[in-house]
């Protein structure tokens, strides 16, 4: 989650201008949300960075697979 945190922190202003200040993600679905604004609202390298932690994400959950 220290990942997701930062990357929050790093696109706070281009693709997440609409949160709050002061939010991070504090479970695995708020998480999952965020990195989807993250690669709908930024740049390629952000949509890249964002899957891969989406996939670490449901890698490491106990979430049902979407499959």
């Amino acid at each position: 989650m220290e990942a997701v945190r930062a990357l929050v922190d790093e696109y706070r202003t281009t693709c997440l201008w609409f949160l709050r200040q002061d939010y991070y993600p504090q479970n695995v679905e708020e998480a999952w949300r965020v990195l989807e604004q993250i690669e709908r609202h930024g740049d390629l390298a952000a949509f890249r960075r964002a899957a891969e932690l989406r996939q670490w994400l449901s890698r490491n959950s106990s979430a049902p697979s979407a499959v």
